[in-house]
């Protein structure tokens, strides 16, 4: 099977739809396929729409029997996918950008672009539930399409339920870590403000790239501001083994993002018996069951996440019970693996090739 990627940039961007892109591609090749990568330059939002005017992209995709799109693409495609005939076009959809925040005046145009490029896929690779509702809300149907949970293997974690009660029984306090681009869709901002409230007895480990350089500059202030120096730790980027060392240490993952199309980062955390402190807004709640595995507050609930946090902080056996059932949904949850290889046979069934 011959198959076209089109994403932003390079394969190797660090988020968690890249990721999953990568893990795909990574699957395909294994299995013998080809697989080439239609990088287009990342450029501000007018510029990227100019892209459907390029004639070099029909090019590309002579031979191909399948051609795979990051949704994120959307803005550059719109409108030359209709001009891609005799070739199925499938859509990796991680989560719309119209579910994202942004100025008022902005929105019906961002919402009319996307539609419009949803319109023109012939198939669809949903990350979650809940993304291929969102998809299926804007169009008022569902066409062809496969649900892949993203994998939370990709870590190699090796820790036992009974290394978590010992871990969650330990003195010291209780050590939260957040994951991902300092950015502020990610809610880090709602976490150190419901850790300011919270009273004593934990600690804040920041784990990710200052994406957005203004806002974390802001956020290193409020930490500062608030007296929370001494108990906040931003590490920026890590690899591998330094984050699951952290990983090891910690007890709770704490990521309040606003929206999640999936969050790979709650599963990584589950794989080492962290429940999660996560919020209703997106696809979090298909994988975090609150008062089991996790505890879920409404987007930008300061107070709620204040009080959840002083309960982990008092309630060991809680805290050992709900990362024990963590861990349990991870070993139950699909590896990348399973899920690149239904993402595989999905496609093979589109080109024509099953």
């Amino acid at each position: 099977m011959r198959v076209g990627l089109v994403i932003y940039g390079p394969l190797s961007t660090m988020s968690g739809g890249f990721m999953y892109d990568r893990k795909i591609v990574k699957h395909l090749r294994e299995s013998g396929d080809e697989v080439e990568i239609i990088s287009l330059p990342w450029h501000s939002y007018p510029r990227l729409l100019t892209h459907n005017f390029s004639k070099s992209m029909v090019r590309k995709i002579s031979g191909l029997d399948v051609l795979v799109q990051d949704e994120l693409n959307h803005p550059s495609l719109f409108r030359l996918n209709r001009s891609l005939r005799g070739i199925p076009k499938v859509s990796i959809v991680h989560h719309l950008r119209s579910k994202e925040s942004h100025p008022g005046w902005a929105m019906p145009f961002y919402r009319w672009v996307e539609t419009r490029y949803l319109e023109t896929v012939n198939a669809f690779i949903f990350n979650s539930r809940t993304t291929r509702r969102d998809v299926a809300e804007v169009l008022g149907d569902m066409r062809g399409h496969v649900i892949a949970y993203p994998g939370g293997d990709r870590l190699k974690p090796d820790i036992t339920a009974q290394k978590v009660v010992e871990r969650a029984s330990g003195t010291g306090p209780l050590r939260l870590l957040f994951i991902g681009n300092l950015i502020p869709r990610k809610g880090l901002h709602t976490l150190v403000e419901a850790l300011a409230i919270s009273g004593p007895g934990w600690r804040l480990d920041v784990v990710g790239p200052d994406a957005d350089l203004g806002y974390a500059s802001k956020l290193k202030m409020m930490v500062s501001e608030r007296g929370l120096s001494e108990r906040v730790t931003f590490h920026g980027a890590l690899d591998d083994d330094a984050l699951k060392g952290l990983l090891e240490e910690s007890h709770v993952l704490a990521v309040p993002s606003s929206y999640e199309g999936f969050g790979i980062v709650y599963m990584e955390g589950m794989g080492f018996g962290l429940p999660a402190l996560a919020t209703t807004s997106g696809a979090a709640s298909e994988t975090i069951k609150h008062g089991m595995n996790g505890l879920l507050i409404a987007r930008d609930d300061v107070s709620g996440l204040a009080q959840h946090v002083m309960r982990l902080v008092q309630d060991r056996a809680l805290l050992a019970e709900m990362g024990q059932a963590a861990l349990t949904t991870y070993e139950d949850h699909p590896t990348w693996e399973q899920s690149a290889e239904t993402i595989r046979q999905f496609l093979l069934g589109i080109a024509g090739r099953d």
